[in-house]
């Protein structure tokens, strides 16, 4: 599925609310997002290539006072989980507005996990000359 995907997704440290706004039933939460489309995980399965409109809780943000997010979605794909009791739902953002773009991105800038090396101090068999 990665090499499909046109864009990256960044794996997000803000696990966000997703609801279905017909119903108004929780979809799940947001695993992973981009510009383009996002991962939920959810508790039961969901039928790929439904379409739907839903709302994303959205977490506290630096330059926006929206609390949700409002978007039209197509269900690109439904698999389980490593854990067999959830789903990761592959979403497809339709008809996506400036506006959503614009805070999508900011949710990637300020909750993307970052994986990154601990910046321990050297061992001292790894020392240069100069600093001993």
């Amino acid at each position: 599925m990665q090499d499909r995907r046109k864009q990256p997704r960044k794996d997000l440290m803000s696990y966000s609310q997703v609801y279905d706004l017909h119903d108004g039933k929780l979809i799940g939460y947001l695993g992973d997002l981009n510009l383009l489309g996002a991962m939920v995980i959810s508790d039961h399965q969901m039928t790929e290539n439904e379409r739907l409109n839903i709302s994303v809780e959205l977490p506290e943000l630096p330059n926006t006072r929206d609390t949700s997010m409002m978007l039209s979605v197509r269900i690109a794909w439904c698999h389980q989980d490593i854990s067999p009791d959830y789903f990761n739902v592959g979403l497809e953002f339709k008809d996506i507005h400036e506006k959503h773009l614009q805070i999508i991105q900011e949710v990637i800038e300020n909750y993307e996990f970052r994986r990154q090396s601990p910046n321990y101090p050297k061992h001292p068999n790894e020392l240069d000359e100069e600093q001993l």
